[in-house]
C-alpha cells in the first residue's frame, strides 16, 4: 500500500506540473537593419528611434510568443542601396529605407488577409531629426495607434485589433514562414505526459491489487 501511495503522489505531481501552452500576441514588431543585411530587434520604439541618414528599419506583422527571441523578422534584406539607391540625396533631409512585411495568412486576424505585395519597401526622405515613426508616416499611411501609442496598423492593416493575445502557434521557421496548418491547442498537458501519467496510474493500481492479495 505504501508503494501505491508513493506512486499516486508521483501521479499527482505530474498533473500539477503539466504546463499550459504559452499564448502568443499578434502585433507589428520593429527592427533595425544590421550591417550584413540582416535584422536586429529594435530596443527603442519607432517614435523614440531617430535613424541616421542611410539607415534601414523594418516592420513585421506576425504572431509571436516572445517579443525578441521568437519574433518573426522581415523577409526582405535590410539593404539601403536596394531601397533608396534611386532616390537622390537632398541637402537638409535624410533618407531612411523601410521594409514593411505584412506577414502570412496564418497570422492574419479572422476575416482579414495580408496584402499580396508583401514585403514592401519604400524610401522616406525626412528632416534630420525625424523619428522612424515619422519616416513610416511618410510612406505607409494610414497608420493606426492605440491609446498607449502602440502601433496597431500600417497602411490600414489590420483593420482592427492591436497586440491581441491569441492561441499559441509554432514560431516562424525561416524565410518562407513554414508553420503548422492549425494552431496548437492552448493549455493542458501534452500527449506524451498523458501517456506517462497513464503508465504511473497502471503501476499504482497493480501495486494496490498485489498488496490486497497478500493480506491474510
Amino acid at each position: 500500500m505504501r508503494r501505491a501511495a508513493v506512486l499516486l503522489g508521483v501521479l499527482l505531481t505530474l498533473l500539477a506540473a503539466a504546463p499550459a501552452t504559452a499564448a502568443g500576441y499578434r502585433y507589428w514588431s520593429f527592427w533595425e537593419g544590421a550591417g550584413t543585411g540582416g535584422w536586429t530587434y529594435a530596443t527603442q520604439g519607432p517614435s523614440q528611434l531617430r535613424p541616421d541618414d542611410g539607415a534601414v528599419v523594418g516592420f513585421r506583422f506576425a504572431v509571436s510568443q516572445d517579443a525578441a527571441a521568437e519574433a518573426a523578422k522581415p523577409r526582405a534584406a535590410a539593404d539601403f542601396a536596394a531601397v533608396c539607391g534611386g532616390t537622390a540625396a537632398v541637402e537638409g533631409r535624410k533618407r531612411i529605407a523601410l521594409v514593411l512585411d505584412f506577414g502570412v495568412p496564418a497570422d492574419a486576424p479572422q476575416g482579414e488577409t495580408p496584402p499580396r505585395d508583401t514585403p514592401r519597401t519604400a524610401c522616406a526622405q525626412v528632416p534630420p531629426a525625424a523619428s522612424a515613426a515619422e519616416a513610416l508616416a511618410e510612406v505607409a499611411k494610414p497608420l493606426r495607434y492605440d491609446d498607449a501609442a502602440l502601433l496597431c496598423a500600417i497602411s490600414g492593416y489590420p483593420a482592427r485589433g492591436c497586440g491581441d493575445q491569441v492561441a499559441a502557434t509554432a514560431p516562424t521557421a525561416g524565410a518562407d514562414d513554414v508553420r503548422a496548418a492549425e494552431p496548437e491547442p492552448s493549455g493542458g498537458p501534452s500527449l506524451g505526459l498523458l501517456a506517462g501519467i497513464a503508465a504511473v496510474a497502471a503501476v499504482a493500481a497493480a501495486a494496490t491489487l498485489t498488496a490486497r492479495k497478500r493480506r491474510p
